[in-house]
């Protein structure tokens, strides 16, 4: 039995609720005539925007019948969030992508009842997308099992394979592989969309957006679009019509690797283009001419934001699908070894892709700390590096026979800066220089009389320039803070090699933003930037 709030029941939807969780407006009904009028929008960018109405939500592909079958049976049904869904009403359910529904009743076809931990509620059934082999996921939630978070990324896809329990697993891989298929279709058709029914129309409006605007917002969209066309071609090549379950899909993956890599410059894109886009949806001409872009385009529901997201979103599922289709995959099928590769190949991928995501939202902590250094020169940190990555005091001795100095020193990707501390107060740090490390390699030093320094050193070691024959040494307190520095500089190098592999790096957007962001928070403390003074 349903466990319902009081004067509820799954018969009783909030059809009219007006769901207002994307940024975009939809366009009053009676203001749409079909494309005609879509198109004369996106000419006319009229500057007001009429009432929202209500939205005509998409319908999932697996029937409310079939769904409640299953329920009625006694089987637990699982779904995934595919869209964030804000509860506007005390009946409503809210999510964030990604998270598992389990659903209680969906005898309705637009709205259904679910429940996650101990919360109850409607939710829309379009923003939420069918586990595969439900019988199976259900055992293992059951048992406590962590893929409770394993999910798909489309909507709507018509591979439901429900109502099987127990399957053998030559039905199960076939329904694994036939989910993996036809959310890259339905993904295509979302790249496709994008392109031709946002950024092309954006393109031509030159009144509204400019290149830098436009590169902000849709990143490097057509480059996803037309890498994911040519993935999707070879998959197509090595899926089995007939026997899904003799498919060979692992090594697409392999061979396309390198081609992944993409997507790291479109996440690190990402939350800049949101910032951008909720700058442009506070004014009435950019809400009324993305509505009607995607309804020229025939696009579901879904805001642009929402639509921006699924290649973040895609890219995380590729690790999760893979997981599945390995767990399913027998030892002595012939694509099991290249299944296993393919799965670390894209946990290797997405890991990065987080890693370098996280650098980014932490520039602005690394703008706001030279900002606190006095007396700086040259370029700013940002220029060149985007992590923090060691610290600490050491003894420093610059040219033969020099005296020591001690120094606190920073080292970031691509460079070191010395500061020193001011005599009174001792958070105060005052520039003194920087090594340039992709110049200089480092060299472990031996307890005792240096030749080249003619000194005595004791837990030391060396940067040497490879061009000029400059070295300079740094002399630690204690043995275990040297085998952390030189740790420290091989991460350095490695970290770099990966930036190179990949094309990371910070766009003059990002280092504008970080700008911004110190003058804004000094501005606030009532003090101007140290560094800017």
């Amino acid at each position: 039995a349903l466990s319902l709030p009081p004067g509820t029941s799954p018969q009783e939807p909030p059809f009219k609720l007006v769901l207002q969780r994307c940024h975009s407006l939809p366009l009053p009904q009676h203001a749409i005539s079909g494309s005609i009028v879509a198109s004369q929008l996106l000419d006319q960018s009229a500057e007001s925007v009429g009432t929202a109405t209500q939205r005509k939500l998409p319908r999932p592909r697996s029937g409310p019948l079939q769904v409640n079958v299953l329920i009625s049976g006694g089987t637990t049904v699982n779904a995934e969030a595919v869209w964030d869904h804000v509860a506007m009403a005390d009946r409503e359910l809210a999510f964030k992508a990604g998270d598992v529904i389990k659903v209680l009743d969906a005898s309705n076809k637009d709205w259904w009842w679910g429940q996650i931990d101990d919360e109850e509620g409607w939710f829309p059934a379009s923003f939420v997308r069918l586990w595969v082999n439900q019988e199976d996921r259900a055992i293992k939630v059951a048992e406590g099992s962590n893929e409770v978070q394993n999910g798909h990324l489309d909507a709507g896809s018509d591979c439901l394979c429900l109502g099987q329990p127990l399957q053998n697993r030559d039905q199960m891989r076939a329904n694994v592989i036939n989910e993996i298929m036809s959310t890259e279709r339905h993904y295509i058709k979302h790249l496709k969309d994008i392109c031709e029914g946002y950024l092309r129309q954006c393109r031509k409006r030159i009144d509204m957006f400019n290149e830098d605007q436009v590169k902000v917002i849709f990143g490097n969209i057509e480059d996803i679009y037309r890498f994911q066309m040519g993935f999707v071609r070879d998959l197509e090549k090595q899926y089995n019509t007939e026997e899904p379950h003799l498919s060979e899909i692992g090594p697409c993956f392999l061979e396309h690797q390198d081609g992944f890599w993409i997507y790291s410059e479109y996440c690190n894109n990402h939350l800049d283009a949101c910032m951008e886009l909720s700058k442009l949806m506070k004014h009435g001409r950019y809400q009324h001419f993305f509505e009607a872009c995607r309804l020229l385009q025939q696009m579901i529901d879904i805001a642009i934001d929402g639509f921006l997201l699924t290649p973040v979103q895609k890219i995380c599922k590729y690790p999760l699908q893979l997981a599945e289709l390995l767990k399913y995959t027998a030892q002595e099928h012939s694509d099991y070894r290249y299944v296993a590769a393919a799965l670390a190949v894209m946990r290797n991928v997405t890991q990065q892709i987080n890693e370098r995501k996280r650098r980014l939202e932490n520039i602005d902590k690394i703008a706001q700390w030279q900002a606190s250094v006095l007396d700086w020169e040259g370029n700013d940190i940002l220029d060149r590096s985007s992590e923090l990555i060691y610290t600490g005091e050491l003894s420093w001795i610059y040219q033969p026979y020099g005296r020591s100095q001690h120094r606190v020193f920073f080292l970031f990707d691509h460079q070191l800066v010395l500061c020193k501390k001011d005599l009174i107060r001792r958070d105060i740090l005052y520039y003194k220089g920087r090594i340039d490390m992709d110049r200089y390699e480092v060299k472990d030093a031996v307890d005792g009389r240096d030749d080249d320094f003619n000194v005595t050193i004791k837990n030391a070691f060396k940067l040497h320039n490879k061009d000029t024959e400059e070295s300079h040494i740094f002399l630690a307190k204690k043995l275990e803070e040297k085998l952390r520095w030189l740790r420290a500089f091989h991460e350095e190098r490695k970290m770099v090699l990966e930036d190179e592999k990949i094309g990371f790096e910070i766009s003059e957007y990002q280092k504008r933003q970080a700008a911004m962001t110190v003058h804004k928070v000094t501005k606030q403390k009532g003090e101007a930037p140290k560094h800017y003074q």
